[in-house]
């Protein structure tokens, strides 16, 4: 419950205090609106004092304004005159085997929050069902990020309204629910303009998911898009649905303060804030019992993470950030920073690889850089989006460094760790874009070399400093001629850092079969590299005779034969692990 919450419940309780004492005496059968037991009763002008008396008792007890101010914690009375919604009934906000379908769109923050929407679901009596025909509700998780993934979702909307409008000729009528940014971002005109959906929930409400959909069952639209200061559902443990049970998402903060010109996420998902490191080292310890070969932690600024949960962690030292890098907010004191999360996270299981995203390069101190090195189970693969080559574009989009701060992070990089794979996102197109700028940008891709890259065209987002400061400048055409100029540099200098990797040998976590092919199977490196190998029984240790077939979520020592701009290819040797593989990599490279 944020403030702004208890400051409405209070401003609630007080408008009905003050109608009441104005208007009881003369209009004498008046029945109280608030909830309470008074209202299912006759009122006499006695009971109805003193029903007003003890109200007003209630809120002489309760947290003044000067306690909101000051941030004082403060404790809602439970009692009679408690803002709850006791018109439901906990029996009425069972799913009661009702069939959940769940469609996830856009960022692995969405497949987290498909996961908590879940559980809370499940706990209440849901059952899910991964065909669409015997839902009897559907729940869109989206994405607000770019126009291209909101119009897929309006689209996919129509498609559902179509098969609903069917289905109420002969079955329950089914419920469409729109979960996450887009729900907070459109709630006006998905509701009220489109009238396409049931349920809209934002990203800090769906603890309320349950009460949405028995109100919507009555056949009203409902929604709860309210963004807050501390939800990070910290004790709410996801279902998790992972690809053959191996690896995982964790999501440990929520939120961006960084405020970028291009961006929509803080006025989406709201304010950083981040969970206790007790419940995520709690998760991660559970999925390492259950077998999970790999954990990426996430955030929407996962590298900006601050446990401020208990005492012990409120000091007063400023945060360390990468250097030549600034924020667009006050740099912040205190708190159980992302260094000190990442290391007791390695070491809960040596086994089990940790991998991250998606960081800021600005909270990329030496520390982190060093434990990543020196950890054999956190991933050697780091996202340093960019954005852009040109310190001009960079400081219209509000990143907080320039073109020359960002080649020395990268340089910082890869001295610290060597061999490690990097990432990044560009944006062609930017408002004020010039063709000069978009040359820095192509120079960047050609100097730094990337394994892996996101690149997209500039859409504009309402509400961001961009839509109510800038001009979106850069014609349709120019943007996507530049976007395209972009993929082909970025393809062909990932295709020249990918063919050192050619007669190296790779531990490959396995995911499963190859989508093009039955008899190949496909894995990914320590650096996130794709590789494809044939499907054949191999060594069960390195140098040994007996051999066992490969399964997902099994690690292989595979040999690079080939490679491209966006795989490599190779053949299995052998089985291993983690550890074993780290170990013979560091006795290698500490021998005299």
């Amino acid at each position: 419950c944020t403030y702004r919450q208890l400051s409405m419940k209070h401003h609630r309780s007080l408008k009905s205090l003050l109608i009441i004492s104005q208007h009881w005496l003369p209009v004498r059968r008046i029945q109280p609106r608030y909830c309470s037991n008074v209202a299912n009763t006759g009122v006499t002008p006695r009971n109805h004092k003193a029903s007003v008396d003890k109200l007003k008792t209630v809120l002489s007890s309760g947290p003044s304004f000067q306690d909101f101010i000051r941030g004082v914690p403060v404790k809602i009375s439970d009692g009679e005159f408690s803002d709850k919604h006791c018109y439901l009934s906990e029996a009425l906000e069972m799913g009661n085997s009702r069939k959940v379908y769940f469609e996830t769109y856009g960022c692995q923050m969405n497949v987290n929050d498909t996961e908590i929407a879940w559980s809370i679901l499940q706990r209440k009596g849901y059952q899910r069902t991964l065909d669409l025909n015997q839902a009897d509700v559907v729940l869109l998780v989206t994405c607000s990020i770019r126009e291209k993934a909101e119009q897929t979702i309006w689209n996919r909307l129509k498609e559902l309204t179509a098969m609903k409008k069917k289905r109420l000729k002969s079955h329950t009528p089914m419920k469409i629910g729109i979960l996450g940014c887009m729900a907070e971002r459109l709630k006006t005109e998905l509701l009220e303009r489109e009238k396409l959906v049931d349920v809209l929930a934002g990203p800090d409400a769906y603890r309320d998911l349950p009460r949405l959909l028995t109100v919507a069952d009555g056949g009203h639209q409902v929604s709860n898009v309210l963004l807050s200061l501390e939800e990070t559902y910290a004790d709410i443990m996801p279902v998790h649905q992972a690809p053959q049970g191996f690896s995982a998402f964790v999501s440990i903060m929520r939120g961006c303060d960084n405020m970028c010109s291009y961006c929509i996420v803080p006025f989406t998902r709201g304010r950083e804030r981040s969970r206790p490191v007790s419940s995520i080292l709690e998760e991660i310890r559970m999925l390492s019992d259950q077998g999970v070969k790999e954990v990426t932690l996430l955030g929407q600024n996962v590298n900006s993470y601050r446990d401020m949960s208990g005492e012990q962690f409120c000091g007063s030292d400023l945060t360390n950030l990468s250097r030549g890098f600034k924020t667009a907010y006050r740099t912040k004191r205190g708190g159980l920073r992302f260094a000190h999360l990442l290391d007791a996270v390695s070491r809960i299981d040596p086994d089990m690889r940790i991998r991250f995203t998606s960081p800021h390069p600005k909270d990329f101190p030496d520390e982190v850089l060093h434990l990543i090195a020196e950890r054999g189970n956190i991933c050697k693969q780091i996202h340093l989006p960019a954005q852009s080559g040109s310190s001009q574009v960079l400081k219209a989009m509000r990143r907080g460094y320039t073109r020359e701060a960002y080649l020395d992070l990268v340089d910082n990089v890869k001295r610290i760790i060597p061999g490690v794979s990097l990432s990044s996102d560009f944006i062609s197109g930017f408002c004020g874009e010039t063709e000069d700028d978009h040359q820095q940008t192509l120079s960047l891709i050609r100097e730094v070399g990337y394994n892996v890259g996101f690149l997209f065209a500039y859409s504009m987002r309402k509400k961001t400093h961009a839509y109510h400061r800038l001009h979106d400048d850069v014609p349709a055409e120019v943007k996507q001629w530049r976007l395209e100029e972009c993929i082909t540099v970025f393809r062909e200098e990932a295709a020249r850092v990918n063919a050192a990797f050619i007669g190296s040998t790779q531990l490959v976590l396995v995911e499963g079969e190859s989508k093009r092919s039955a008899s190949d199977l496909c894995g990914r490196t320590d650096g996130n590299m794709k590789v494809i190998f044939p499907k054949e029984e191999v060594a069960v240790q390195p140098a040994e005779s007996n051999s066992a077939p490969i399964s997902a979520g099994d690690y292989v020592l595979v040999k690079i034969l080939s490679s491209s701009s966006q795989s490599l290819r190779g053949r299995a040797l052998s089985h291993s692990s983690l550890r074993q593989h780290t170990d013979e990599h560091v006795a290698t490279h500490t021998q005299p």
